[in-house]
């Protein structure tokens, strides 16, 4: 796993909870060396709908009369303390299905707690790939792997909710779902969401920053106007939940990120011109400079798209 990677998991639970919490991220930096590991917590949405935080990616839950549905299962220890959390909201009902919105272990790492807990893990038939085989890696002994694969679209009945599960093409990785609770109009986007902040981009897992973009446009076709968006990662002090805009914003980002590098591969200057730049994109100056950690991805992948077309 690469520097970056690290860096970019070891602040993803910091920066999700000061944006739940809603506290200035200068002021929560400044405390963060400091403060104690992080803590469980719960933050219901709508409709039986909620999400948990704590350390990787955010997690959805949707506990009802009739069902409990889990929505990536960030790492064993997380796992424990939602599945705890759940039970108390549900008193102890085994749970539906756990849904994995794509491979990366931030997000899958704690299926293995839902080991005997869930009848299902549903994944896409590319993550499904993915966590069986990782690009550069052998996955854990104990790892729980998905029993249901879909390559389009996978629904199921959860008490009075409809879940849905859709594959709308290559972006973070090449097996991202986007998880709809329906009657809720609430939407997990997984790593397709980062908010205000420079996203990973798995390119051996099959990433594409063009393709991200037209998966964003699908994504909100596909929803209304009032449809609220869970985020897979946020900038510090931001909410991990948004709307239509949060998603506007990030497709821009995409766009004025190809088009940078575009101009000055035409320009006449070198690859490496262009990944030695280190200050933030213009327009975009609260997602980071490039300099920072986690943020040479996406440059580095737009770099191999615009010179390659691939």
């Amino acid at each position: 796993m690469p520097p970056t990677r690290r860096s970019f998991l070891a602040t993803s639970a910091v920066a999700a909870v000061a944006g739940a919490l809603g506290r200035p991220s200068f002021a929560f930096a400044q405390q963060a060396q400091q403060a104690p590991a992080p803590q469980p917590l719960f933050v219901p949405i709508r409709g039986n709908v909620g999400l948990f935080i704590m350390r990787g990616g955010t997690i959805g839950w949707l506990v009802n009369d009739g069902a409990v549905v889990v929505v990536d299962a960030q790492y064993p220890a997380e796992a424990q303390a939602c599945l705890a959390g759940l039970n108390q909201r549900s008193g102890n009902r085994p749970v539906q299905c756990l849904v994995n919105t794509h491979h990366h272990g931030d997000h899958t790492a704690g299926n293995v707690a839902f080991r005997g807990v869930t009848a299902h893990v549903v994944a896409h038939v590319k993550a499904d790939e993915h966590m069986r085989q990782p690009p550069g890696g052998q996955p854990p002994a104990d790892a729980l792997f998905p029993d249901i694969t879909f390559t389009e679209s996978w629904s199921a009945d959860a008490g009075g909710e409809r879940v849905t599960a859709r594959w709308y093409g290559r972006a973070h990785t090449s097996g991202d779902a986007v998880v709809t609770f329906e009657r809720a109009n609430v939407v997990h986007m997984g790593d397709l969401m980062f908010h205000r902040r420079h996203p990973v981009v798995d390119r051996a897992a099959g990433a594409s920053l063009r393709s991200w973009m037209s998966v964003l446009e699908r994504t909100m076709a596909d929803h209304t106007a009032h449809t609220i968006y869970i985020f897979g990662h946020v900038g510090g002090g931001l909410p991990v939940w948004g709307g239509r805009a949060d998603l506007l914003r990030f497709h821009e980002y995409i766009g004025t990120l190809l088009a940078f590098v575009e101009g000055h591969i035409k320009a006449g200057r070198t690859k490496d011109e262009v990944l030695a730049m280190r200050e933030p994109l213009k327009g975009f100056e609260d997602f980071g400079p490039f300099a920072q950690a986690g943020a040479r991805e996406p440059l580095t992948c737009a770099v191999e798209e615009v010179t390659t077309g691939a």
